[in-house]
């Protein structure tokens, strides 16, 4: 099943999907990857009216909180509007194809969609 995976702190616990030097919070400096929870509530969204070349908007960007890890991802498979999209809605993990380059390699999106 495809999952999200984060580098947790061992220090204090932070969550980072980013490579980092040192914790932001405790200043260690040694991580775990661990799995994110693949479903979650989400707590922040803003209908996006402008974007990059060859992102198509409106569209939903969000944070989710998955079982206590803050992820920023769009919220997609829904319409794009305060009448679909709610503060405190479930959602789950979700992939989609974004293409393939000129050798064929497909590349995968990930978005949260309503449970």
């Amino acid at each position: 099943d495809p999952h999200l995976v984060a580098q947790k702190c061992d220090g204090c616990g932070a969550h980072f999907f980013d490579r980092r030097n040192a914790c932001a919070s405790c200043f260690g400096t040694e991580y775990s990857a661990v799995d994110v929870a693949s479903e979650g509530t989400l707590t922040s969204f803003t209908i996006v009216a402008f974007a990059a070349p060859g992102v198509e908007v409106p569209c939903v960007g969000g944070v989710i909180d998955c079982d206590g890890v803050s992820v920023r991802g769009n919220v997609i498979n829904t319409e794009p509007d305060p009448d679909h999209v709610k503060l405190g809605m479930p959602v789950r993990l979700a992939t989609y194809s974004m293409g393939e380059d000129d050798r064929g390699t497909e590349a995968i999106g990930f978005g949260f969609e309503p449970t």
